[in-house]
């Protein structure tokens, strides 16, 4: 019997253990330095508030609390904000809270969206809801930071198939683009099980982003290109990494 997904891929992808055993690998010494170097290129003070969005299992909002700021972290993935609960205390805090409805009015100094946490929705009208809903939650003056893939340079260098074993589930991936979309299947066996599931994301370019962010009330005011902060080239450079303000 194959155990199929329901039709937003994230809502029972990201709240699968499989998610995160096929993933627990990640690299957070990478993430940390790009986070580091956002926070001394952005400058936040200690009294300003900061929104992860899409935080996942919170382990990028814990690194930003004890630096010292407030934090909250918010996931559409009941089972991930579960678990980054128990680093939950005075100034960190994290609630369940779907990006396309405001969460809190005018709240937050800056807010996070990072490593690939957009694009998830099958319209675009979807997306311009998100992005108007998360400037709702930014105070007047406050910056948005989205950090997106580099959608020229993935394609270019996209793998179609892969194996990859881990606890000792063997994971069968392949890769490609269709209709708008890189989509990624995962299909493998556990317990007898056969399961199958998909990632979904826009295939989305600067143009794509820059006319999105005129249907918002944010403005841009950088284009970075990878996670130290240099400029942004479609060419060669590994992400996009979009700072706008309020």
């Amino acid at each position: 019997m194959a155990v199929q997904q329901e039709t937003e891929w994230f809502s029972t992808w990201f709240d699968s253990p499989y998610y995160h055993i096929l993933y627990k690998d990640r690299d957070m010494q990478e993430a940390r330095h790009f986070i580091h170097n956002l926070l001394v290129h952005l400058h936040p003070k200690p009294h300003e508030k900061i929104l992860d969005l899409a935080c996942g299992k919170g382990r990028h909002s814990l690194y930003l609390s004890q630096q010292g700021f407030e934090v909250t972290g918010i996931d559409l993935s009941r089972q991930s904000i579960n678990y980054a609960r128990q680093f939950a205390n005075e100034r960190l805090h994290f609630d369940v809270h779907d990006m396309r409805h405001v969460y809190r009015q005018e709240e937050f100094d800056f807010i996070l969206n990072l490593f690939t946490s957009f694009g998830y929705f099958e319209t675009d009208t979807e997306n311009i809801v998100a992005l108007c809903a998360t400037a709702e939650s930014l105070k007047h003056g406050g910056k948005l930071v989205i950090d997106f893939m580099n959608t020229d340079k993935v394609i270019d260098h996209l793998v179609a198939h892969e194996e990859k074993e881990v606890q000792g589930i063997n994971f069968k991936i392949t890769r490609g683009v269709e209709n708008g979309f890189i989509i990624k299947t995962i299909d493998f066996e556990d317990a007898g099980e056969h399961y199958h599931f998909e990632e979904r994301v826009r295939a989305l370019r600067q143009e794509d982003f820059l006319e999105y962010f005129k249907m918002t009330q944010l403005r841009l005011v950088e284009t970075f290109g990878d996670y130290d902060l240099n400029p942004y080239n479609q060419a060669t450079s590994d992400r996009m990494v979009f700072v706008l303000k309020k």
